[in-house]
């Protein structure tokens, strides 16, 4: 090479000296211009931790959430249930209960006690009273009294034959209203078995839907009833 290129051996190292630096630069150069593979971020799991527990209620506060104020909306309402009855005293029903209701949890009526003036289809009012087996008017059993019915002794015969009051038409035994002007023992049953059908009066007007009652008798009677 010497002869041929005619160089100087100084030359001539010096120009190998370049070619090496330049191979090892262009090494280095793709060396570090490779792909290399990138892991991608592992994902962080977070335990679900304990749910939060309710904070406690004093017991007071529990038993009124759990039974509500009595004779509230939603609540429950307190009937007295007196009379010929396992149980007899106050008892709180639950809204919408009915009279059979109330006798099943004063422990059932007892043997041979009748419940023939009682409508136990009819809705329980709040305060309101329920007297079984307990004499009426003419020896028949009493039914159920609450606000506005008079009592017990609510439509009973007075001393001259007629009712002493306003006889309550939801209420009141077969006898009481048979002791009414012109209601016979036939009438005071059509108007028993109407108010066990529709659950009780609302109106006196509803009078006029039991069979045998024309405009006639309801004005005779209008002023003798109450709901």
């Amino acid at each position: 090479m010497q002869l041929r290129c005619g160089a100087d051996p100084k030359m001539l190292a010096a120009l190998v000296l370049v070619l090496v630096l330049a191979l090892g630069l262009a090494v280095q150069h793709f060396w570090a211009g490779r792909p290399e593979p990138v892991r991608a971020p592992a994902a962080e799991r977070t335990a679900p931790g304990p749910a939060p527990h309710p904070p406690s209620l004093p017991s007071s506060s529990a038993a009124a959430m759990a039974h509500g104020p009595p004779g509230g909306a939603g609540g429950q309402l307190v009937v007295d249930v007196t009379g010929k009855v396992r149980h007899p005293g106050i008892h709180r029903m639950p809204q919408g209960s009915r009279v059979i209701d109330a006798l099943q949890a004063a422990g059932g009526v007892l043997r041979g006690a009748s419940t023939g003036g009682l409508n136990r289809a009819r809705l329980l009012t709040d305060g309101e009273q329920i007297v079984v087996g307990a004499a009426a008017g003419a020896g028949g059993a009493a039914g159920p009294t609450g606000p506005g019915a008079g009592g017990p002794g609510s439509g009973s015969p007075g001393a001259g034959g007629g009712p002493a009051g306003p006889v309550s038409l939801s209420t009141a035994t077969e006898q009481q209203l048979d002791s009414l002007p012109g209601v016979g023992p036939v009438l005071a049953r059509h108007i028993v078995e109407f108010r066990t059908e529709h659950g009780g009066f609302t109106s006196v007007d509803q009078l006029r839907q039991v069979t045998g009652i024309g405009d006639r008798r309801f004005a005779d009677l209008r002023a003798l009833v109450q709901p």
